[in-house]
Order: structure tokens, then C-alpha cells, then sequence
């Protein structure tokens, strides 16, 4: 079996690639067309070979693929972006369902809270200028991501930390992709976009393999 160390530099390396594609647009748009979704398929494979003392495995490949789906609408050169955001959303209720069993509930009702009233200071910043046929769409979102972020705080102490960290840096990834989109441009975005982002991924595709722990 490759060791964590080898799947890690090849998603980085790939991530690298589509994220310099994507910066050296149009140029480099080739680049990115094949690295994006390619970095997303290498961390499915990781899921899939990884071991699963938690029986996180099977929700956390169907959110990749649901987020593999995602990857594609946003980066195609249509405006696919509710069918993006429509695959991201399930991607986030498969994260749930895998992370359910694991969590406190009081930690998830706090987690949320907490994650609620951010999303709650950016939104009254960020709707007005949301076209309003898509408002309802990305208020169902947010309120998905921050419901997964949530969870996986809640399962940190059963499933590992990674979760925890994973769930933060998703909320941070799409919190600079909507504000880039709607509000105003965020220099280098798609280097920070991406980057967390696969970060957050790497996080959650990890935790299947995390060390069992009892409780």
C-alpha cells in the first residue's frame, strides 16, 4: 500500500497544477479543466483504499463524488453555478450522515451556534447583493454547510480532530468563493478558494483512516 505521505504529495501536486491553471487563465485554463477534478479523484482513491474503524467510508466517498460534481459545474465556462451549488449541498448532508453517530450533540448544538451567527454577519453583507431568485438557494446552503461544519466538530473526540479542522476550512472556502462572487473580487482567489478547499477535503478524507477511539 502507498503510505499517506505519497497520496498527500500526489494531491498536492495536482491541487498545485489546477490552482496554477486557474490563476493563468485563459492560458492556463487546459491545466486546470484537468487537474481540478483529477485532485478530487485522488483523494476518492484515498478514501477508498484507507481503513475505516469508524465506518465513516461510505458517506465520505458519496460527499467526494457529489463534490467531484460540483467541481466540474464551477469550473465549467457556462454559469452552472446552482447545479454546483446543488451538488455541494448534498455533498454536505452525506458528510452528516456519516458523521451522526459519532457526534455530542451538545458540542453539534454549540458548533452551530457559533458557526450560525458568523454565517448569520456575513450574509446581512453578503444578500443584498445576491440576485434574489438565488437567495433562498444560497440561505439553504449556508445553513447545510454550517450544519456539517457543526457535526464535525461534534465528532472530533470519537473520529478524530481532522473533522473538526476539515468542517472549519470548507465554511472558510466557500465564505471567500461567495464573497469573490457576489460582494467584491478577492485578489488571488482561486488560490485561496482552492486551496482550502482541498485542504478541507484532505481533512475529511483522512479522519476515515484516524486512529479508533472508544466512546
Amino acid at each position: 500500500m502507498l503510505r499517506d505521505r505519497q497520496w498527500r504529495g500526489w494531491i498536492a501536486a495536482s491541487a498545485v497544477l489546477a490552482i496554477a491553471g486557474a490563476l493563468s487563465a485563459p492560458a492556463g485554463l487546459g491545466l486546470h479543466y484537468v487537474f481540478k477534478p483529477v485532485t478530487t479523484l485522488l483523494l476518492i482513491a484515498f478514501a477508498w483504499r484507507s481503513e475505516d474503524p469508524h465506518g465513516l467510508r461510505p458517506g465520505v466517498i458519496t460527499g467526494l463524488l457529489l463534490s467531484l460534481l460540483g467541481d466540474v459545474a464551477l469550473m465549467l465556462p457556462i454559469d452552472a453555478f446552482v447545479v454546483g451549488l446543488g451538488a455541494f449541498l448534498l455533498a454536505h448532508l452525506a458528510y452528516i450522515v456519516a458523521f451522526f453517530r459519532h457526534c455530542r450533540l451538545k458540542a453539534v448544538a454549540l458548533a452551530w451556534l457559533g458557526y450560525g451567527l458568523l454565517a448569520a454577519g456575513v450574509l446581512s453583507l453578503l444578500l443584498p447583493q445576491v440576485p434574489e431568485a438565488m437567495r433562498g438557494a444560497v440561505v439553504a446552503y449556508v445553513v447545510v454547510l454550517t450544519g456539517m461544519a457543526a457535526f464535525a466538530f461534534g465528532a472530533r473526540e470519537r473520529a478524530g480532530s481532522r473533522l473538526a479542522v476539515g468542517g472549519a476550512l470548507f465554511v472558510l472556502s466557500d465564505g471567500l468563493l461567495a464573497w469573490d462572487r457576489f460582494a467584491s473580487a478577492v485578489p488571488l482567489a482561486s488560490l485561496w478558494v482552492l486551496s482550502t478547499y482541498w485542504a478541507a477535503q484532505w481533512c475529511i478524507a483522512r479522519s476515515i483512516a484516524a486512529e479508533a477511539r472508544r466512546g
